[in-house]
C-alpha cells in the first residue's frame, strides 16, 4: 500500500477500512451490550439464568467433542486422498477428482434426512458418532479438493527420493507430505471448525437427547420455550460464537496463507 498510495490516500484509505471495522464489530457490541442489560441497567442477571436453564458446560464439551472429532476425520481422509490422487497416480484420478468437486454442489439438506433414517435404523442416532459421521462425510469433499490443489504442486522428486532411500508410502505421506502441507491443513482445519462449531441443523436433527446437545442446539430449545427471554438469548448466543471467532483471530494469517497457496496452485 505504501508503494501504490501516497500520503493523502494512506488516509483514505485507513478512514475506510476504520469504517468498515466499525460497521463489523457494531453487531457484536450490541450483542454483548443486550446480554449485560437488566431493568435499565448492567447486570449479570442474564448470564446467571443462562446457565441456571441450560448445562453450558456440558454442552460447550458437546460441541467441542463433535467439532474436534469431525475435523480431525476430515483432515485424516482428505489428506490421504490427496495424497493417492497426486503422487500415486491413481487410474482415472481425474474424472475421480470431479466426481468429488461435484458433490459440493449437493445440497446439504437433501442428504441429512437419509442419513438420519439410515443411522436410526442400526440404532446410531443420538450419538457424537452419527453426527461426526455426517460432518466428515459433509467436509471431506472440499478438504480433498483443496488438498490436491495444494499437493499437486509439491515436488513429485520428493516422493521419488525417499522411495530410493526405501521409505514405504505411508512413511513418504507421514514424514514428507504431511510437514510441507501444513499450511493447507490448517486452513481446512479452521474452516471446517468454524462451519461444524456454528452449525445447527445437523445437530437439532442428530442430537435430540439432552445430554448429547451442542451449544447450539441448546439455544435452539431454550428459545423455542414458552418464555423467550432475549437478554438471556443474546448472553448464550455470544458465549456459542466466542470459540469460532478465537479460532478465527489466533489462526488468520495461516488461515489466508493456506487458502491464497492453495488457490496458486
Amino acid at each position: 500500500m505504501k508503494t501504490l498510495l501516497g500520503p493523502r490516500g494512506r488516509i483514505i484509505a485507513s478512514a475506510f477500512l476504520g469504517l468498515v471495522l466499525i460497521v463489523m464489530l457494531f453487531p457484536f457490541y450490541t450483542i454483548g451490550r443486550g446480554s449485560m442489560e437488566f431493568a435499565g441497567h448492567l447486570s449479570w442477571r442474564n448470564w446467571q439464568v443462562l446457565f441456571q436453564n441450560l448445562p453450558v458446560v456440558q454442552q460447550l464439551i458437546n460441541s467441542t467433542i463433535v467439532t474436534v472429532g469431525s475435523v480431525a476425520c476430515i483432515l485424516i481422509i482428505s489428506s490421504l486422498a490427496a495424497f493417492a490422487l497426486t503422487k500415486l497416480r491413481i487410474p482415472r484420478g481425474g474424472a475421480l477428482l470431479g466426481l468429488i468437486g461435484a458433490s459440493m454442489m449437493i445440497p446439504m439438506q437433501s442428504m441429512i434426512l437419509t442419513e438420519f433414517i439410515n443411522f436410526a435404523a442400526i440404532g446410531a442416532s443420538d450419538n457424537y458418532l452419527a453426527v461426526i459421521a455426517t460432518y466428515a462425510a459433509l467436509g471431506i469433499p472440499f478438504g480433498t479438493f483443496l488438498m490436491t490443489s495444494f499437493m499437486r504442486d509439491l515436488p513429485d522428486e520428493l516422493v521419488e527420493a525417499a522411495q530410493i532411500d526405501g521409505m514405504p508410502y505411508w512413511r513418504i505421506f507421514a514424514n514428507v507430505i504431511l510437514p510441507l502441507s501444513a499450511p493447507a491443513l490448517l486452513a481446512v482445519g479452521v474452516l471446517q471448525f468454524i462451519q461444524i462449531w456454528d452449525d445447527l441443523l445437523v445437530a437439532l436433527i442428530f442430537l435430540q437427547e439432552p445430554a448429547v446437545r451442542t451449544i447450539t442446539v441448546g439455544l435452539a430449545v431454550l428459545q423455542s420455550g414458552r418464555v423467550l427471554d432475549i437478554p438471556v438469548l443474546l448472553a448464550g448466543s455470544l458465549l456459542s460464537a466466542l470459540p469460532a471467532m478465537l479460532a478465527y483471530l489466533l489462526f488468520q494469517r495461516a488461515l489466508i496463507g493456506g487458502l491464497t497457496l492453495g488457490i496458486g496452485k
